[in-house]
């Protein structure tokens, strides 16, 4: 029977007598660490098993003595025995083992130890790379759940989000068809327009967030002024911040270097860095703006006195979507896309954007930075805007819309234009061959029959003065893209729908400079 035990060949067999020195040693084990078995017989097992004393494997062995049965864990080992050819041969395989130690009966006497030594490599793999699956279909299963949360939490915001600013415009719409003669009238139409506004940034927030995502965000990159851009910026969110008792400050460097950018992009970001500091800074508080040189870069500072932003948010906080707080309690409004917009915008112009805070209720800063363009010193001022008229021009509209058209119409001629609006490209181009050329041509692009691109083209190759005529392309299509197929197609100027009037004043009056006046 002992022989039987020894001769095993699929494990290891060795047995000990009394005094724990090995009295036989099968051939498994000889092939495993390349010792003879006469090379082994009377060795103390604590000179046979590596890290005897420190696994605390002599209890084991005396247990067996007395008559008990131990099962060792499995574990990998690099050499099965220290007297193992691994000592001798480089690059040993792992094992992973299993060792039963048990005591060695003659008739009902114990006469010594055996312990059976089994290679369990394969299903110790097995099971680790099973449990490996599980671990990374669990981290899978976290990441989805994750995901799918943050897109309920955005789906859920955008409604909220498109939903309160129609509430307002419907409803006082309602209101203003209803009771004609209401008082406050004025500030009913202030409540319309400011969240048409909202919505509109919320439209354009998405699909720019589209175009980065897509890598269609194009720039338009010319030398400026970054002081310039952001008294833009600032002066377009000053009314905002009046209305809440926040004070703007403003430190520029007197003399700056230009920066190579694109000047809406870039307007676009600072006026996302000053709403955020003025929604999230209290009544009375300061926002300050920043703007210098630092070595061979141009830096500006965007610092509040506002909420601050927490230690564990602080990383996160130019990621898409993600906001400090997204609960239905929230204090502020927004999709949490202004910020990944600003981080993206940068980078795609070769800059940087950090952000500092202390905390909760201690404010925050945001630093972004440009390295300085081609050029010399600009010596910034402030422009002096003075309102356009229009008076003397002539101007046709081209829209299917009957109230798009009307719209133009009424928007044009409160600066003195003289208007005249079709309501196609073929009532566009007869009125075209008529005997006066108006100064200015309008056009929708997305039209029946004729769009806006068959109108220009035929435009242009019109005989006579009509074939120069300066055109605008106003449309809802408001993708760079866009712009670049209808200034391709004939146009001088593109602008997206909803068009601000004062904008497209100014855009008519530069095109007709000769017969554009200016309010002394």
């Amino acid at each position: 029977m002992l022989r039987w035990f020894q001769d095993l060949a699929d494990r290891g067999v060795f047995t000990t007598d009394e005094s724990l020195a090995v009295r036989s040693w099968n051939g498994w084990l000889e092939a495993q660490t390349g010792w003879p078995e006469e090379a082994v017989i009377g060795k103390p097992v604590s000179e046979v098993i590596p890290g005897f004393a420190e696994r605390g494997l002599e209890r084991y062995y005396r247990e067996a003595l007395s008559g008990e049965i131990r099962l060792l864990s499995e574990r990998f080992h690099k050499y099965l025995l220290p007297i193992s050819r691994s000592f001798h041969t480089a690059g040993l395989t792992e094992m992973a083992q299993s060792a039963r130690i048990a005591p060695l009966l003659s008739g009902t006497r114990v006469i010594g130890t055996i312990t059976v030594i089994d290679d369990v490599t394969e299903r110790v793999i097995s099971e680790r790379e099973l449990r490996n699956q599980i671990s990374v279909s669990e981290r899978a299963r976290q990441v989805a759940e994750e995901a799918s949360r943050l897109k309920d939490e955005f789906l859920a915001t955008l409604s909220h989000e498109i939903r309160t600013p129609l509430n307002a415009v419907l409803g006082w719409t309602r209101i203003l068809r209803t009771q004609p003669n209401i008082r406050s009238r004025t500030h009913a139409l202030e409540v319309i327009e400011r969240n048409a506004a909202s919505q509109l940034r919320l439209v354009e927030d998405l699909l720019d967030m589209a175009r980065v995502i897509s890598g269609k965000l194009r720039l338009d990159i010319q030398t400026l002024s970054l002081a310039r851009v952001a008294d833009a910026a600032i002066e377009v969110i000053r009314p905002a911040a009046d209305a809440r008792q926040i004070t703007i400050e403003r430190h520029f460097d007197a003399e700056l270097p230009p920066v190579n950018g694109d000047e809406d992009r870039l307007q676009q970001v600072i006026w996302n860095l000053l709403s955020n500091a003025v929604k999230f800074t209290e009544p009375g508080g300061t926002v300050s703006v920043t703007v210098r040189r630092d070595g061979d870069h141009v830096e500006m500072c965007v610092l509040d006195t506002g909420e601050g932003i927490s230690r564990e948010f602080l990383p996160f906080v130019f990621d898409r979507f993600r906001q400090a707080d997204s609960s239905t309690s929230r204090r502020h409004g927004g999709l949490g896309l202004g910020l990944a917009l600003v981080r993206q915008i940068v980078e795609l112009h070769g800059g940087q954007v950090t952000v500092f805070s202390d905390g909760p209720k201690r404010g925050s800063s945001f630093w972004i930075r440009f390295p300085i363009g081609a050029g010399g010193v600009i010596a910034h001022t402030v422009a002096d805007s003075r309102p356009v008229t229009l008076h003397g021009i002539s101007v046709l509209i081209v829209d299917d819309n009957d109230e798009a058209r009307e719209l133009l119409g009424i928007a044009l001629e409160q600066y003195g234009a003289a208007v005249t609006s079709v309501s196609s490209a073929p009532h566009a181009l007869e009125h075209l061959r008529g005997t006066r050329i108006p100064d200015v041509l309008i056009s929708d692009v997305a039209m029946p029959e004729s769009d806006g691109y068959d109108l220009i083209r035929h435009v242009r190759t019109l005989p006579g003065a009509v074939h120069n005529i300066p055109a605008i392309a106003v449309t809802a299509y408001a993708n760079p893209d866009d712009r670049i197929r209808a200034l391709v197609a004939g146009f001088h100027r593109h602008l997206p729908k909803p068009v601000d009037p004062a904008v497209l004043a100014a855009t008519v009056a530069n095109l007709v400079p000769s017969a554009a006046r200016r309010q002394d």
